[in-house]
């Protein structure tokens, strides 16, 4: 399967949701704004995910057609 270009952004907002996600369970937030901040990120990241899912899947079902 080739790789497209929506591939490569999901793959890149994962990595960056997975490094969110593991430098707050080591607690590197530095204060309660950092972590709200960094928690934020992780949603906006996961929504963005979502989002992109959701259209390569639209884009997959309307070619079929």
């Amino acid at each position: 399967m080739a790789t497209t270009a929506f591939d490569v952004v999901l793959k890149e907002l994962s990595e960056r949701r997975d490094a969110l996600t593991q430098a707050l369970t080591a607690g590197s937030a530095r204060d309660y704004a950092e972590y709200r901040s960094m928690c934020g990120e992780i949603r906006g990241l996961s929504t963005a995910h979502s989002h992109i899912i959701d259209l390569v899947r639209h884009l997959e079902n309307s070619e079929d057609e």
